[in-house]
């Protein structure tokens, strides 16, 4: 069976975007220019840029035409990033993004609410405990890279600076947030799926519907034993993100 004509192009264009025939930025051929060298229709084109513009290839905007879309750059994240880093102020999300302090912005959103069977589990608590939801929407500069919700126990957090939107971004995150409340932290689980973004993720770190994401849960828990926060999920980009682990055998 033939191959749609507009895959073959939208196929070919992403081979010259590859090579950086249209680099960052490059203003791609307009749809006349195209229609005339690829002898096909307008919507045979427009078929073929949408599909690239779904994959975050390319961006088009009113009376500008169609543009590369600069690329972010990689991010690794690492296994030791939880780790406590002596000097200036940081988070684990700065660790990750390589930028200092006066780089980081965070916008959050609070809201008291109760667990549902899903996030009782994760939390190994009763159905209905009271829980801390925290939105947070993680800015390198002005480019949004990661979103979560992360939970915290109301009864551990309540009439603290931890429950206080105003204190965020907390500097050392949120093992040193359960350090103020005597609370230590001695281990740290996370668990990774990747899966196409849904219309909210694609619209909030401002990626194309095509462009997939990774969704990780993560769950600090106390030298008790006891969980005490669940991040429930935390997205990234996953064309631009790498996950690193470093595993120790005797």
């Amino acid at each position: 069976m033939a191959q749609p004509e507009y895959l073959r192009i939208a196929a070919e264009l992403r081979r010259r975007i590859s090579s950086g025939e249209f680099g960052p930025g490059d203003q791609l051929p307009t749809l006349p220019a195209l229609c005339a060298e690829y002898r096909v229709s307008e919507t045979t084109i427009r078929n073929a840029i949408n599909l690239l513009r779904n994959e975050g290839l390319v961006e088009t905007r009113a009376r500008a035409g169609t543009r590369v879309r600069p690329r972010p750059p990689i991010h690794r994240m690492a296994a030791d990033r939880y780790r406590p880093a002596p000097g200036a102020k940081s988070t684990p999300y700065t660790r990750d993004q390589g930028i200092g302090w006066s780089e980081y912005r965070l916008d959050k959103r609070f809201e008291k609410v109760q667990a549902d069977a899903e996030l009782a589990a994760l939390f190994e608590c009763e159905v209905g405990e009271r829980l801390l939801a925290r939105h947070f929407v993680f800015f390198d500069n002005d480019q949004p890279t990661q979103m979560s919700t992360s939970y915290v126990r109301w009864s551990d957090v309540a009439g603290t600076p931890v429950a206080d939107p105003i204190n965020e971004p907390w500097p050392g995150g949120t093992r040193a947030q359960m350090s103020s409340l005597g609370i230590n932290v001695a281990r740290i689980t996370e668990s990774f799926t990747a899966a196409m973004p849904t219309e909210v993720e694609a619209t909030t770190l401002r990626v194309g519907a095509g462009v997939p994401v990774i969704r990780y849960t993560r769950r600090h828990i106390a030298d008790t034993g006891r969980v005490v926060e669940v991040a429930h999920p935390i997205v990234r980009r996953g064309d631009t993100t790498i996950v690193d682990f470093a595993i120790d055998l005797d």
